[in-house]
């Protein structure tokens, strides 16, 4: 099949390109870059040379599929041409995310350009949304912290193990604030520091709660999420807290036992969702697909913990929506992204 990248030139539009380089049914045709326009590929991203493709303004071929890797809002605008053709689209921005048009203007301060597609489109969670995917022509890639916060999540409140309440304190690297220039990811600033950031709210919660809802039906799920930059490039580690539910697990290791075997039963055929029995680090995930999952049980409080971790560029973005575009077009859903981590 034919695919087009729009804004080939930020972190996850580049990091689309390295993962499609290596899929077997998937050819790029044509990449976008307004501000990189007419410069071959392998200029401005020499690791991504032996694409040989030219950076154009506007998608100059015939697609099959088009990733939108532009912010929002622009995102959407450059979306709804490639809609009206009958193209198959996977927007990476959060435009066509959250069902509630007032919850999107609200969070992201601007007036939807495009909103007759919010019923449409479909939220790219492959483990939770699959059959929905495969019949979809506008999936919506999932931001980065709700992956890992909801698959950390979705086995306990789907079996209602838990109060409909949550504290996810989750930490990133930098690339996550994506390629544009800013103070905040000034090497000298971000260097042997830690910092809490978006801590009146930050954008992707009502993604998590909606998806909580979705779940748990009529559930009104109070979540605080607070969000950590750290010193890296690439990864996300989320540890979650909930309140277990009297008697929705039996006490002692019996209940962690339990708690770990119905994590696994949830996601056995998920093959980029995986459940391990030791707490995991962001090197598990470097450069590769997953979502690591551990659950387990603080005994002395009763609390649900789930430790999840990914790599916000993969799983997180780019890998996911490829991931997405496979089961849109009846792929093996592996296609292209089978790939070991990177370690040390």
């Amino acid at each position: 099949m034919n695919v087009g990248i729009v804004n080939v030139t930020g972190y996850a539009g580049s990091e689309l390109a390295r993962i499609l380089y290596r899929h077997p049914d998937a050819r790029i045709v044509s990449v976008t870059g307004r501000s990189e326009a007419g410069k071959r590929l392998g200029e401005v991203f020499p690791h991504l040379a032996p694409l040989d493709l030219t950076i154009e303004k506007e998608v100059g071929a015939s697609v099959d599929v088009v990733f939108s890797a532009l912010p929002h809002k622009s995102s959407a605008e450059a979306c709804a041409p490639f809609l009206k053709q009958g193209v198959k689209v996977v927007d990476i921005s959060a435009d066509f995310r959250l069902k509630d048009l007032a919850e999107y203007e609200q969070w992201y301060s601007v007036q939807h350009p495009c909103p007759q597609y919010l019923e449409e489109a479909v939220y790219g969670l492959t483990e939770l949304h699959k059959p929905e995917i495969a019949r979809a022509r506008l999936v919506a890639n999932p931001g980065c912290y709700p992956t890992s916060a909801v698959l950390a999540l979705a086995p306990a409140v789907k079996h209602g193990l838990i109060y409909p309440e949550a504290i996810i304190d989750s930490k990133s690297g930098v690339s996550g604030a994506g390629r544009a220039l800013s103070m905040s990811a000034h090497f000298s600033e971000v260097n042997e520091n830690v910092m809490a950031y978006s801590v009146g709210g930050h954008r992707h919660l009502p993604e998590i709660t909606q998806e909580w809802r979705a779940l748990d039906q009529g559930s009104q799920p109070k979540v605080t999420f607070l969000t950590h930059l750290i010193p890296m490039t690439r990864g996300i580690l989320s540890s979650c807290y909930a309140p277990l539910k009297d008697g929705a697990l039996p006490p002692g290791k019996k209940g962690v036992e339990e708690l770990q075997a119905l994590y696994r039963d949830f996601y056995k055929a998920e093959p980029f969702a995986r459940v391990v029995s030791a707490p995991p680090m962001t090197k598990h995930t470097l450069g590769n697909n997953d979502c690591v999952v551990f659950p387990t049980v603080d005994l002395r409080t009763g609390r649900l913990l789930v430790i999840s971790c990914l790599d916000n560029l993969v799983k997180g973005a780019a890998g996911q929506a490829v991931q997405n575009m496979n089961v849109m077009f009846g792929l093996p859903e592996t296609a292209g992204l089978e790939q070991l981590a990177i370690y040390p």
